[in-house]
């Protein structure tokens, strides 16, 4: 079983939470400091039977885009793809990942 799924589902970590952005709608911040490096769960899972082939989860749907992101997506295999920080993010700062409207960026 992947390191990235949990014995129990959770619709976030427990170390963030959804607030209004300044960027766009809702988005996800840090509850806490989150060290680089650290991956902070699954964001997609491709199904064909899908708009653009991918489910996105809770993590995955409330992400905004930013040209300086704090974040990436890794792909886990040809189906996953995990949230993962770039850089250390401080509490109540926001998690982005640079991104276009139907293409994600790697």
């Amino acid at each position: 079983m992947s390191q990235y799924i949990d014995d129990e589902y959770k619709p976030l970590p427990s170390n963030l939470f959804l607030a209004e952005s300044p960027i766009e709608g809702f988005g996800i911040f840090a509850q806490d400091i989150i060290e680089k490096g650290t991956a902070l769960g699954i964001t997609h899972v491709a199904h064909d039977k899908f708009k653009h082939g991918w489910i996105r989860t809770p993590l995955g749907g409330f992400l905004n885009h930013s040209d300086t992101p704090n974040c990436r997506y890794k792909y886990i295999g040809d189906d996953m793809k995990v949230l993962q920080t770039t850089k250390d993010i401080m509490p109540e700062e926001e998690l982005t990942v640079a991104y276009t409207l139907y293409q994600v960026k790697l």
